[in-house]
């Protein structure tokens, strides 16, 4: 089964890129030469960097060679994807704009044959019959209208420009929103057992930063000081915090021990610390200044704060354990969860938890991707209530592959907690 889904993948991913190949270079030219062969060049050899950047990041290789492969070869993703889809939208463009051509072109045609100017039309009723110039042959309106293939090259480069244009735009848009940093949005989240003491309580949640070949120590001080900024009283950082080692990625990571929260700042595994070497990015976290919460719970002044790891985390022996982190708490008192994956919340909902903070989606990342999340997840972004459990999923600080985000914007999220007591 697997090696059949790996075939059809392949099979449509090397029609997508002829497809795209045919439309962008094939179209566009008159005949083989250099134009069509540096096309076929330059898609291949986007794949060939793109395919390469993720092997030499799953592989731990040297750092240098990650960064040299992750911008171009990610890069290459997000272009590649909207080129495919600017090409397509265009494919209702195209016969309009050829149709429109061809109509233009046969009624300019009389005035120019011959030099004979193109005669008037006779008034309504005026019983004289239509003059119809020399050389001039007529033909039904309804008659089909022939292709000119100078006409319709010139379609074609006007369709793929256009495309391309597009794609580059919408890229380079989507890429200078990551890298600028993420904002902030704020959520006021009643619960029903929260004392009145804690009304307003803020909670700063950020998630899937990302920190990567790609997006580095620079991002992770914008990431610091956004949070920062918004003098929280406690920080969750719900998993997905890197995309390497502790070795490549340590000195990334240096500025988040400048966070400052009133109660600290607690740290959950996502999916990705466990491509990342888990252990080591607890231990690291914990030196700066973070606290683990690896399937724990502490008690606050006004709720209890428990964690689990990823499921991603059970191939090797720590995956979510709820029981351990909630099983023997007073349920009297409001609870708050940390847990990557939207997909926990079921069991958060089994042990009375009150709300579950989470990321993992990026809210799709690159639209149309937020389908893609939403088949996957019981909530792509924002907030919902499961049960007398509440469910927020933030869209996170940073990307993963691709440093691009389009219909899907970066955040940091401020939870204040509101009291129903007050």
């Amino acid at each position: 089964m697997v090696i059949v889904f790996a075939l059809l993948a392949l099979t449509v991913l090397v029609t997508a890129n002829w497809y795209l190949w045919r439309r962008l270079f094939r179209d566009t030219t008159r005949a083989p030469g250099p134009a069509r062969r540096a096309g076929a060049v330059g898609i291949a050899g986007g794949w060939a960097l793109a395919v390469g950047a993720l092997v030499a990041e799953r592989a731990d290789a040297p750092f240098w060679l990650q960064r040299t492969l992750a911008w171009p070869g990610f890069l290459w993703l997000a272009l590649s994807l909207y080129l495919l889809l600017a090409v397509v939208a265009g494919e209702a463009v195209r016969p309009l704009l050829r149709r429109f051509l061809q109509r233009r072109a046969r009624d300019r045609a009389p005035a120019t044959a011959a030099g004979i100017p193109r005669p008037e039309p006779v008034p309504a009723g005026g019983g004289a019959a239509e003059t119809v110039a020399e050389g001039e042959q007529t033909e039904p309106e309804s008659a089909p209208l022939a292709v000119d293939p100078s006409r319709r090259l010139f379609v074609s480069r006007v369709v793929a420009g256009t495309a391309a244009a597009v794609a580059v735009g919408t890229v380079g848009a989507g890429t200078y929103g990551v890298l600028n940093g993420p904002g902030v949005k704020r959520v006021t989240v009643p619960l029903a057992k929260l004392p009145r003491a804690a009304h307003g309580y803020r909670i700063a949640v950020v998630s899937d930063i990302h920190l990567s070949p790609v997006l580095g120590r620079a991002f992770a001080r914008k990431v610091v000081d956004t949070i920062n900024s918004t003098q929280p009283d406690l920080i969750a950082v719900v998993g997905d915090l890197v995309d390497g080692s502790v070795r490549n990625l340590g000195s990334a990571a240096a500025p988040l021990a400048g966070l400052r929260a009133r109660h600290g700042a607690f740290f959950v595994t996502g999916n990705h610390e466990y491509f990342s070497g888990a252990a080591e990015w607890v231990d690291e976290v914990r030196r700066l200044g973070l606290r683990p919460l690896e399937n724990a719970r502490t008690e606050l002044p006004y709720f209890d704060l428990a964690g689990v790891n990823d499921v991603a985390g059970e191939d090797e022996g720590q995956g979510p354990d709820f029981a351990r982190a909630l099983g023997d708490r007073d349920r009297g008192r409001a609870c708050v969860l940390l847990a990557h994956q939207p997909v926990q919340i079921h069991d958060a909902v089994d042990h009375g938890v009150d709300l579950q903070l989470s990321g993992h989606t990026h809210g799709g990342q690159l639209w149309p991707g937020n389908l893609l999340a939403a088949a996957a997840n019981p909530t792509v972004a924002g907030l919902e209530r499961y049960g007398d459990t509440q469910l927020y999923v933030t869209r996170g600080a940073g990307a993963w592959g691709p440093p691009t985000r389009v219909g899907a914007e970066s955040d940091i999220t401020v939870i204040q907690l509101a009291s129903r007591q007050a």
